[in-house]
């Protein structure tokens, strides 16, 4: 879609023209006398508008309106969680017309946060998969205009959501292709594609240069695969060099069977969407592709399957890790906790500011939280803040859970230094003082996604999240302590935001 932000009163939101005129109507009077706002008034008037935010009403040819289609849609007080709702609810409406050219005009003044909620829940209430299907029904529209009463100093705003548009569909693109159009081979190849972008690179290995690093917990969850193993570090500096970077480490299991400890079949597809921290990583580089911040940032993500056959490793084999530390492999299912773990020692070459680790990690954590919020694990306050205020503010909410030691004490091995699972209670938590093992070097914090990343029923996909929440974080670290300073680079202007991403 190509997004455009135009400053327009009522009256001129009325003579745009465009397929479908959604209106953002705030709560409160208007007296406005134009063709619009008299519209909305006599709404209200007759109690076809409530203002309770997402209520709306279809109208087909109002006189005095360029657009053939208007709904207007109580946006209640304005922020940027009620617009949010608001406009989803509308595009939802309005799609099914197939317009191509929509204008979203808002009767009052927006902030940065709203406009940027308006901007994110317009695609993703219009988007639609399509590459594995024969006859893809796609996203009709093209073209997007908000209009304002008064759009200035907020084109940073607009740009950046924009930008996390564009990251947000590249992460759902690979997290819903299954898992024959998302090998480790593939998936790496789309991180190739992100190096096409300014300050971004790439670098790719494969099993023999992830052996030689002595990665054996990582090798272990894929040896049972006929798909190699991939390892991939992205980069994208927009600092200067010494700057230490944040690293982001993905989980890119791209099908997991379980393993020997195989899963039960029911809802077994759904373990395409294993990859979901891989894929947020890859969306995230190709924000920070548009956007330009001044920051450095790595990206990790290991990537393999986790199959079973003749050479899989099995429950009570013991692995060396990276790091040194022995794992005893009590049960294969417990696969994305041993590749993220080789790829937390990875990353301490970097000598990082921070380490982010995203990953669909625990049923456990679907229980606790469900699909509301991400769960948050982090052995730093004031790293944990930052996410959970980041979450707040883009609304890919988190919470922070604990990581007291007593946890850990069911990780206790008598064959290996450390065992890979404990027992059923607490095991979100179990799984993050595994990782927490091989953090030691630097801040760190852990999002479990595996209740966000997708929805499953009849609304199966992928979410895309938590792009926006990490997307918010990066960008706010990059502007501490320089607000507003020539050194901090102005992101590029809005831009069509189909997936750049290919597989080879």
């Amino acid at each position: 879609m190509d997004f455009q932000l135009k400053t327009l009163s009522a009256a001129q939101a009325a003579a745009e023209k465009a397929d479908v005129l959604i209106v953002l109507v705030a709560a409160g009077s208007t007296t406005a006398k134009d063709a619009l706002s008299a519209l909305i008034a006599d709404a209200r008037k007759a109690g076809d508008l409530p203002d309770k935010s997402g209520k709306l009403l279809a109208l087909y040819r109002p006189a005095g309106i360029a657009a053939p289609r208007v709904v207007l849609v109580s946006s209640g007080d304005g922020k940027a969680a009620s617009v949010r709702s608001a406009v989803a609810a509308a595009v939802g409406a309005a799609k099914g017309s197939n317009p191509k050219r929509i204008v979203i005009a808002a009767t009052q003044p927006l902030d940065g946060a709203a406009l940027g909620s308006a901007v994110i829940a317009t695609a993703d209430a219009s988007y639609v998969y399509g590459t594995t299907k024969s006859k893809a029904e796609l996203r009709t529209i093209k073209q997007v205009v908000f209009g304002l009463p008064d759009a200035g100093g907020l084109r940073r705003a607009f740009d950046e959501a924009a930008a996390t548009v564009a990251g947000i569909e590249v992460a759902k693109e690979w997290a819903n292709r299954p898992a024959n159009y998302c090998t480790p081979t593939m998936l790496a190849g789309a991180a190739e594609e992100l190096a096409k972008l300014p300050n971004v690179k790439c670098e790719v290995l494969g099993p023999k240069e992830v052996a030689k690093l002595g990665m054996g917990a990582f090798s272990a969850v894929a040896q049972g695969s006929a798909e190699p193993l991939r390892f991939i570090v992205l980069r994208y500096h927009g600092a200067p060099r010494h700057q230490a970077p944040v690293v982001l480490v993905g989980k890119g299991i791209t099908f997991d069977t379980g393993g020997v400890s195989l899963k039960p079949a029911a809802e077994m597809d759904e373990m395409k969407f294993d990859m979901c921290g891989a894929a947020s990583v890859l969306g995230v580089f190709r924000a920070l592709g548009d956007i330009q911040p001044a920051i450095n940032v790595i990206g990790l993500v290991p990537a393999c399957e986790n199959m079973n056959d003749g050479r899989a490793v099995k429950p009570g084999d013991v692995v060396t890790s990276m790091s040194g530390q022995t794992i005893e492999v009590l049960n294969t299912d417990a696969e994305g906790r041993l590749i993220l773990c080789d790829a937390l020692s990875y990353a301490k070459r970097f000598e990082p500011s921070t380490v982010v680790d995203i990953a669909t990690l625990t049923g456990a954590c679907v229980v606790a939280l469900g699909g509301v919020r991400s769960g948050l694990f982090s052995s730093d306050d004031a790293l944990a803040t930052a996410l959970t205020t980041a979450g707040e503010q883009s609304q890919d909410r988190c919470w922070r859970m604990p990581l007291d030691d007593d946890y850990a004490e069911g990780l206790k091995s008598n064959f290996a230094d450390v065992a890979n699972i404990a027992g059923r209670a607490g095991g979100a938590i179990t799984a993050a003082k595994f990782l927490q093992r091989f953090t030691s070097d630097f801040p760190w914090a852990h999002l479990d996604i595996a209740g966000t990343a997708w929805k499953s029923g009849a609304a199966k996909g992928a979410s895309g999240r938590p792009v926006g929440l990490l997307l918010n974080y990066l960008l706010t670290e990059s502007r501490k302590g320089d607000a507003g300073s020539a050194s901090v680079k102005a992101p590029k202007t809005a831009r069509k935001t189909t997936p750049k991403a290919r597989a080879k």
